[in-house]
């Protein structure tokens, strides 16, 4: 049951990120530099302690470094080579060419967003319910960048919700996946050490830039540590 509100609440997050973007998205800097603290949050404050945890005494702290760079590594040869957040305007230099490989690119995000929940829960609702709420807030966030993918490359707005649906479901499918998946505690951690990486690409090189994309830096800093800090107090209490 807990998983299935989880679900909801994802593809309800995802959803709303993209009717955003429709209408209002020059008020969402603040919202994206909040999800941004969130996100590098949950890597620091909650994903670390318990990948070093959960390896303890099979696997070294290089074992995690490793994997914490190669997760940062991979998301990043993706990231460059789908656009995945490339700004289309004049000024960008990274533009995106093709609007529905971007957006296919952070449908398959969001179901690795998905599945890294399920794992989560599978090491403990109080674990599951953070990684999961680090999530939602990067859900809002994808869904906004799955809708401008489209309409920025100069797609129907018909075509960019159709993209926005898949993107909503794509996480609940994510979940639904681990359910098939039986993994020992020291190999979730190791996954988690690979998330870890994703995690702090995912802050620093597109929600960070992309909540100071064309506005002041001042306001969305403090949204950024507003996420952190509010993350970090969920944990406290989550223990």
């Amino acid at each position: 049951m807990t998983v299935l509100i989880v679900i909801i609440i994802t593809m309800i997050s995802t959803t709303l990120g993209g009717l955003f973007a429709l209408r209002l998205k020059d008020k969402l800097h603040l919202i994206l530099g909040f999800s941004a603290g969130a996100v590098l949050g949950v890597a620091l404050f909650d994903l670390l302690p318990e990948a070093i945890e959960l390896t303890k005494g099979s696997y070294s702290i290089q074992t995690l470094s490793i994997l914490i760079a190669l997760g940062f590594s991979i998301f990043m040869v993706l990231d460059r080579f789908f656009s995945m957040h490339g700004h289309s305007d004049d000024h960008c230099e990274n533009p995106s060419h093709d609007g529905k490989l971007g957006a296919s690119a952070l449908v398959f995000h969001s179901f690795l967003d998905g599945f890294g929940i399920g794992l989560a829960f599978k090491i403990s609702p109080a674990i599951g319910w953070v990684v999961a709420l680090a999530v939602l807030t990067h859900d809002f966030s994808d869904g906004v960048n799955t809708v401008n993918m489209i309409i920025k490359n100069k797609g129907q707005r018909k075509s960019a919700i159709k993209w926005l649906m898949a993107d909503a479901l794509a996480p609940a499918v994510g979940v639904v996946v681990t359910y098939f998946v039986t993994v020992s505690e020291s190999v979730l951690g190791l996954i988690l050490a690979f998330y870890i990486g994703l995690f702090l690409y995912i802050s620093a090189s597109d929600l960070i830039p992309e909540s100071h994309h064309r506005h002041p830096a001042a306001w969305t800093t403090v949204s950024t540590i507003i996420g952190m800090v509010v993350i970090y107090i969920a944990i406290q209490f989550a223990k």
